[in-house]
């Protein structure tokens, strides 16, 4: 899985009230999900990390949050000395309430045949095993973490992700978060290689003229002129990129009034190579000029179209 951002990832920067509040990300999920490599990326983005730290004394960083570096990233499993789900939402509940807290539960997640693909590779038991299979410390543990996967404000699902995908997906995520307001991303993809399963917004673009089978358009992506060009002249682009964005003028606002703070809208096509690319640079140029943060990601346009 790649993905080509078309604008470098911001450095962590804190301005208006978030400048004094301190900067918290509780990183958890299912084990074997990718938590470690997230932990490591975070720290190279500028978070101080910190790994398995006890409930108990997460709790106390209720007592003194100005003593608390700038930015904080904590890893918390069911390894974890005295992990409880209903503590540690009780403890979550407690930290979203802090005034002085800017803070995201991120929840790390896989499909079940990957994590028992990766625990049989690497020959490691499954902490809630124990004697029986890996599948079904796998089925315990997402049972036991269901309701924390509920409450967590950002879900990642790290199938398919190479530890740089995990890295590039939490600097879009949290290196460029520079304030308050709601941030947006859309990324173009592959119908065939399977929808983004952070999407919240699905839109479909496969019913538009395909470059493909111009051979002077087929090696280049939905960026090059040409084929922007060639996709617009379809009689119905301007009508569904208008629905589109009739729709958004809607959905933007309300999602932010909920208090959503991260928005992705995936665009798909057949070979993610050029309708989707072009209708998610259209998409993030028409959302940035409306004053949102934005940033538009390709999945699979290095892919054959």
């Amino acid at each position: 899985m790649t993905s080509a951002p078309s604008e470098a990832a911001a450095p962590i920067v804190e301005d208006g009230d978030s400048a004094t509040r301190h900067r918290l990300l509780l990183v958890t999920g299912m084990s074997g999900a990718g938590r470690s490599t997230a932990l490591k990326a975070l720290e190279d983005m500028g978070f101080e990390a910190v790994d398995n730290l006890p409930l108990s004394l997460l709790g106390s960083l209720m007592r003194s949050p100005a003593a608390l570096p700038r930015s904080l990233a904590i890893g918390v499993d069911i390894r974890t000395r005295d992990f409880g789900v209903t503590a540690l939402l009780d403890e979550v509940a407690r930290l979203e309430a802090a005034a002085d807290l800017d803070f995201t539960l991120l929840f790390l997640d896989c499909e079940d045949e990957t994590l028992r693909r990766r625990y049989t590779e690497t020959r490691r038991r499954h902490p809630l095993a124990g004697d029986r299979r890996v599948a079904d410390g796998i089925r315990h543990e997402r049972e036991l973490l269901a309701r924390v996967r509920e409450r967590a404000e950002v879900v990642v699902d790290t199938t398919g992700f190479a530890p740089a995908d995990i890295r590039r997906f939490l600097e879009d995520r949290f290196a460029a978060d520079a304030g308050p307001d709601m941030a947006v991303f859309v990324v173009s993809f592959s119908y065939r290689h399977g929808l983004p399963r952070e999407a919240d917004l699905v839109f479909d673009a496969r019913f538009l003229r395909n470059p493909h089978y111009v051979p002077e358009l087929r090696p280049l992506t939905g960026q090059a002129p040409t084929v922007a060009a060639y996709v617009e002249a379809d009689p119905d682009f301007d009508r569904y990129f208008a629905g589109l964005t009739g729709m958004l003028t809607t959905l933007l606002p309300r999602f932010a009034d909920e208090g959503k703070r991260y928005l992705t809208i995936a665009v798909g096509c057949t070979g993610g190579r050029h309708r989707s690319v072009l209708v998610a640079e259209r998409l993030g140029a028409w959302i940035g000029a409306r004053g949102h943060r934005v940033k538009v990601s390709h999945r699979d346009a290095d892919g054959e179209g």
